[in-house]
C-alpha cells in the first residue's frame, strides 16, 4: 500500500513519459443510428443499477444473505440549443403517432485533442419526453431543448477502450 502523500500513479505516467489526468466530461459525441442530431451540450443517465433481493435465513443471525436481480438503467436525457436540424422532434412525433423505430446509439467521450478514448453503447432506444425551450423575453441565453430516450440497456467496450488508449499512446 502506497505511503500517504506518495502519488500511485507516478511511477506509471514517468514511464509512458505522459500524464493520466481523469478525463473531462465537455468533450462528448452522441451517436445515433442514421440521425443527424447534431452537438449536445448534455448527457445524462449514464447509469447502470442492479436490483439487490435480501433474504433471510432461519437461524442464520449475523448477517442477510443478499443476491443480485435484474439490472436497469434510466432514460438518458440529451441536451442540446435548439436548432433549424429537427430530425429528433420528428423522431419523437413519430412515437406520438404510434409508427417508431428503435434505434441503437453510442455516447463517445473524447480527450482533449478529441479523440474518443471510451464509449458507452445504448440500445433500442426511443424518445419518449421532449422538453422545449424556456423562452424569456428578458433573457439572451441560448434556447434549450431535450430529448429523453428509454433503452434496453448500457454496455462500455472495454476491448474497444484498450485499444483506443494504445492508439493514443497511453
Amino acid at each position: 500500500m502506497p505511503a500517504a502523500g506518495v502519488n500511485p500513479f507516478a511511477a506509471v505516467t514517468s514511464l509512458l513519459g505522459e500524464r493520466l489526468d481523469p478525463y473531462r466530461s465537455f468533450h462528448f459525441l452522441v451517436e445515433i443510428e442514421g440521425l443527424l442530431a447534431g452537438g449536445f451540450s448534455e448527457c445524462q443517465g449514464l447509469s447502470v443499477e442492479t436490483e439487490v433481493h435480501e433474504f433471510r435465513e432461519g437461524g442464520v443471525n449475523n448477517h442477510v444473505h443478499r443476491f443480485a436481480g435484474p439490472s436497469r438503467s434510466p432514460n438518458l436525457v440529451l441536451k442540446r440549443g435548439l436548432t433549424a436540424i429537427d430530425t429528433l422532434w420528428e423522431w419523437h412525433q413519430d412515437v406520438v403517432r404510434g409508427r417508431f423505430r428503435r434505434r441503437n446509439g453510442s455516447v463517445y467521450l473524447l480527450d482533449e485533442r478529441r479523440v474518443p478514448v471510451t464509449w458507452w453503447d445504448f440500445r433500442a432506444a426511443y424518445p419518449v419526453r421532449w422538453n422545449g425551450p424556456d423562452l424569456q423575453a428578458g433573457s439572451a441565453s441560448v434556447a434549450i431543448e431535450s430529448v429523453e430516450l428509454a433503452h434496453e440497456g448500457l454496455s462500455r467496450p472495454m476491448a474497444a477502450s484498450r485499444l483506443l488508449g494504445r492508439a493514443a499512446g497511453i
